[in-house]
């Protein structure tokens, strides 16, 4: 048994009754049930239509993502969250890099980065090397004034843990940024790269080794074992190439605003919604949601 969620940004419900019952009836489901009236709804099919993903294209021009998914389990017990373009709606070494004069260039390789051309770690190595003699300070007022969070997340976070998930937050960014992230949206724990300090001024360095593409496939074998707790119970999300292990890994990998080549291998894509749509598509309804604990 599978179960289709349509979903469109909170911030513009036009998800209406038409459009969801018109789908419903050309794939044979079962009763609509409205989620969150004109942002979320579902129904339950026998079987995955095939003609799937021209569907989806179709709702996109719409402005509204479509997922199909087992029924079954789709409710986690971990949540594993990149932070940048994520969680949060910026890229913090873009951001830094701005702070040193090199933002567009630093930019154009991250953007590369994450749509899988360069090699992450090398990549990092790279844009690092260009930070270097910044006053540590700039950190502190990078996230101060050019740092926001991404719609939903505090909702995602607490919903989950009210249900007694467990949240973690990890990143091929820095230590300096998942740090104040975690803390602020409720993460029980992060893991990040850790950017070296010399005298109150960046080197241009960062520890080795670098937490990149495998190391996040290794955090999420690493915590399910811990908790007791098995792949498939966790859901991940994230936008970029070094997400893609821990996507493919999880037993719900969510592509969330992500670049074309990463969205294109992952089965759940969400580029209207926000981060609320990750609790949709657990079967949450509004009235689920909670904003703190």
């Amino acid at each position: 048994m599978y179960v289709a969620t349509l979903l469109t940004n909170p911030a513009n419900p036009l998800l209406d009754a038409t459009t969801v019952e018109s789908l419903r009836n050309a794939w044979g489901g079962g009763v609509a049930e409205w989620l969150n009236p004109g942002v979320a709804a579902e129904f339950p099919l026998d079987t995955r239509p095939e003609n799937q993903w021209q569907v989806w294209q179709d709702l996109q021009t719409q402005g509204i993502d479509l997922a199909l998914q087992p029924v079954q389990g789709r409710q986690k017990h971990m949540l594993l969250a990149d932070m940048d373009s994520t969680m949060i709606e910026q890229e913090c070494i873009d951001e830094l890099a701005d702070e040193a004069g090199v933002g567009a260039y630093v930019a154009g390789i991250t953007a590369r980065a994450m749509n899988g051309e360069l090699k992450f770690e090398d990549a990092l190595r790279e844009r690092v090397a260009l930070l270097k003699g910044l006053d540590e300070s700039v950190i502190s007022k990078v996230l101060e004034t050019r740092i926001t969070f991404t719609p939903g997340g505090r909702e995602l976070i607490a919903t989950m843990k009210g249900r007694g998930a467990y949240a973690v937050l990890v990143s091929g960014g820095f230590t300096a940024f998942t740090a104040h992230v975690a803390e602020t949206l409720g993460f029980d724990e992060n893991r990040a790269n850790t950017l070296l300090v010399d005298g109150g001024k960046l080197t241009g360095t960062v520890a080795e080794p670098i937490l990149g593409r495998e190391a996040k496939v290794a955090a999420l074998d690493e915590i399910t074992a811990r908790l007791g707790l098995q792949a498939s119970d966790v859901l991940a999300v994230g936008d970029g190439a070094n997400d893609l292990g821990m996507l493919g890994r999880a037993g719900a990998g969510v592509a969330l605003h992500a670049k074309p080549s990463v969205a294109a291998q992952c089965d759940l894509r969400i580029n209207h919604g926000d981060l609320t749509a990750l609790l949709y598509l657990q079967g949450y309804r509004i009235d689920d949601f909670v904003s703190d604990l």
